[in-house]
């Protein structure tokens, strides 16, 4: 019994220092982590296959390297808006659909003025309409915002780049605040420690070019009405603006000098037209007097754009000739039912096609992603048998000879299946090769039978 324990210890130190030698119980453990690291490998492509699968459609699965990716700031003045579209119910035939049409803005001139509604105190801003200018490149809005606390308002002016691959319609129907500037071209004071004072900023016209916009402020008390109206030009050439406050002082100093009649002791205001047909950088306006039951006209003057130069043209309601040269969008009734019927008919028909389109566009995504990720898993397949092939030809190689002699026997074998599968290929290609001009003789042959008959 001792002998035999000592023949099995003997035995298990000869393993231990001649391990190399001694065949082992179980299988080659470099395979064993070859096929391991295949199927891990595997495993990744299925998972990416899947996941593209999966993310055909936008969905909330994500990653946070993509999460920050999608959420990366983006600039907005690219970004395009659809035209607005009613859907229609499917239990109904007809939606009556409003229709628009392109009008004149300053029309009558000076006669355009914010309207504030009730929406305004429930959502404290308001953008009210815009003006296009002439050459439908732009548009300018007012904004008004609302301050609870003190019941007041205030007001920016801003501009919206227009899309000029559209028609001129389409153009303003697609006008969207996401791609206006940033910064306001106009203000009015923003402090609002009066209680109901109401300032507002209402666009009048552009000029002729486009150049510039008459703009004028209107500061009152919605329990005393307005006190006051200035107008302002702002020029697009130069980014500055320019007060035509000069007018209101030119219209005080003629009453006073001319009638003895100080208007600061009256209640009075301006009233800007818009821009002369004959000067085009000049700026009608309007000033009336309410000393009673009928307003008092106080004379139509004009002041250059750019603020300077007041001058009286008529204390006579005489006709003054103003230019309009903006644009706006109006509603101009609804579209007919039979147009709406034949166009509901055709969106059927167009979202039905759309549909199996989509879905045969969805299926063979699927399918071009499915054949990706098998000819991936081919590829991962061949490489790993090749790659033990070659592991087999070096242990096989190592077994049989020594020395030197192992490397150059590995390049010798390696250049030989290497011929081999050059040849493999030129044999293919000659095949194919072969059965192309066959293929064309054929149709040759055909061509020319077709031809005698």
């Amino acid at each position: 019994m001792i002998y035999a324990l000592l023949g099995v210890a003997a035995a298990f130190c000869a393993f231990i220092q001649w391990g190399d030698e001694i065949p082992m119980p179980h299988a080659d453990y470099n395979k064993k982590e070859a096929k391991y690291i295949l199927n891990v490998k595997k495993a990744d492509e299925k998972e990416k296959f899947e996941k593209a699968v999966l993310n055909r459609n936008p969905n909330g699965y994500m990653t946070v390297e993509e999460y920050e990716i999608l959420s990366a700031p983006k600039d907005k003045m690219k970004e395009k808006v659809e035209i607005p579209v009613i859907p229609t119910p499917a239990d109904m035939v007809y939606v009556p659909q409003p229709a628009y049409k392109i009008v004149r803005y300053n029309n009558p001139p000076g006669n355009a003025e914010i309207s504030i509604n009730d929406s305004l105190y429930e959502k404290r801003q308001l953008n009210a309409q815009g003006i296009v200018s002439p050459d439908f490149k732009k548009l300018v809005y007012p904004s008004v915002y609302y301050y609870p606390n003190s019941g007041s308002t205030a007001c920016d002016i801003f501009v919206i780049k227009l899309d000029n691959a559209v028609s001129n319609k389409d153009k303003i129907l697609t006008a969207n605040v996401v791609h206006r500037y940033s910064e306001p071209i106009l203000s009015t004071d923003k402090t609002n420690d009066n209680y109901y004072t109401f300032r507002t900023m209402t666009p009048v016209d552009f000029s002729a070019d486009g150049s510039k916009i008459l703009v004028k402020e209107k500061i009152g008390n919605t329990q005393d009405g307005i006190w006051k109206t200035t107008p302002y030009i702002y020029d697009f050439n130069t980014k500055t603006s320019y007060s035509l406050e000069d007018v209101r002082n030119a219209i005080r100093y003629y009453w006073l000098a001319a009638k003895d009649m100080d208007l600061e002791d009256k209640r009075w205001d301006i009233y800007p037209l818009g821009f002369s047909q004959k000067n085009p950088d000049w700026v009608i306006v309007n000033a009336l007097a309410y000393t009673g039951n009928t307003p008092v006209n106080l004379g139509t003057w004009a002041i250059h754009s750019y603020g300077e130069s007041p001058r009286l043209i008529s204390t006579q309601n005489t006709t003054v000739g103003i230019s309009m040269n903006g644009y706006k969008l109006v509603k101009d009734g609804v579209e007919p039912p039979k147009i709406m019927k034949k166009e509901a008919g055709d969106l059927r028909r167009i979202e039905r096609q759309n549909a199996w389109q989509k879905y045969k566009e969805d299926k063979a995504e699927v399918k071009e992603l499915e054949k990706s990720y098998k000819a991936k898993v081919k590829e991962l397949n061949t490489e790993f048998k090749e790659s033990q092939k070659d592991y087999d030809l070096r242990k096989k190689i190592n077994g049989s000879t020594e020395g030197t002699d192992t490397l150059e026997k590995y390049q010798e074998i390696k250049e030989q299946q290497a011929i081999k599968r050059q040849q493999e290929l030129e044999r293919k290609k000659a095949k194919e090769l072969r059965d192309l001009e066959r293929k064309r003789q054929r149709e040759e042959r055909r061509s020319q039978k077709s031809g005698e008959s």
